[in-house]
């Protein structure tokens, strides 16, 4: 799929994308969500897309389950994603467990078979893995930036899952409702905007890659050894 610019009509193909999460996937009446923000950064620069998930609300489709928590996307995946094949995966969980359980192991566990099920379906399939935004609920949450390190190390060591720290800059004193876990408009708007980074980052790569992919055999020789001499 393209969601880059300067594309013909005929070049142009609708990228689809799944958001897998929880509450903070799926908003609320008293919570935002990133997912209509996302939309309308993706609209404001001509991205094609479609968002495709089981579940519908006023924005678009999803596959956000409030109150649900890793082990339960673990439980679905294989036929939620076999439903429902997107090319971009963005998924944000971590939340929905109690630190006095120790939860770090089990979050970790469940993020690789997530992980691991769309991949066995779809080798080519993009996954945006998100690390947790902070909250503010403790001793609950106390967990948080623990599991961040472990996300962040099992991205690294992970060929088609790619990084979206949604922790970097996430402050739960200033974007997150009165309940100090859900986005409020600030949070969810810093949500998309980091899911958004990462989707131009990915879609510039794949319109290179298929363009290069396109290139008589000589010329891809050309070009490999033209990228040792000057960074494409």
């Amino acid at each position: 799929c393209y969601l880059s610019l300067n594309l013909s009509a005929e070049e142009m193909q609708t990228c689809t994308i799944l958001a897998l999460g929880d509450s903070i996937t799926e908003g609320s009446r008293s919570a935002a969500n990133y997912r209509p923000y996302l939309i309308k950064l993706l609209s404001a620069e001509n991205k094609d897309y479609k968002f495709i998930g089981p579940k519908k609300d006023h924005t678009s489709h999803h596959a956000g389950y409030s109150g649900r928590n890793s082990s339960h996307l673990r439980s679905v995946i294989t036929r939620l994603y076999r439903s429902h094949p997107a090319e971009i995966v963005l998924i944000h969980t971590g939340h929905n467990h109690f630190a006095k359980n120790k939860p770090i192991n089990t979050i970790l566990a469940d993020n690789k078979a997530i992980v691991k099920a769309i991949q066995k379906i779809n080798p080519n399939a993009k996954i945006l893995l998100a690390t947790i935004i902070p909250s503010g609920k403790l001793p609950k949450y106390a967990y948080i930036p623990d599991l961040n390190k472990e996300l962040k190390k099992f991205i690294k060591s992970t060929e088609g899952v790619f990084l979206v720290d949604q922790a970097a800059g996430f402050d739960w004193k200033k974007d997150t409702v009165s309940d100090k876990v859900h986005p409020n408009s600030d949070g969810a708007k810093k949500m998309a905007s980091k899911w958004f980074q990462q989707i131009q980052n990915l879609a510039q790569g794949l319109k290179a890659n298929t363009l290069i992919d396109e290139l008589p055999e000589n010329e891809k020789i050309a070009l490999d050894h033209a990228s040792k001499v000057i960074p494409l």
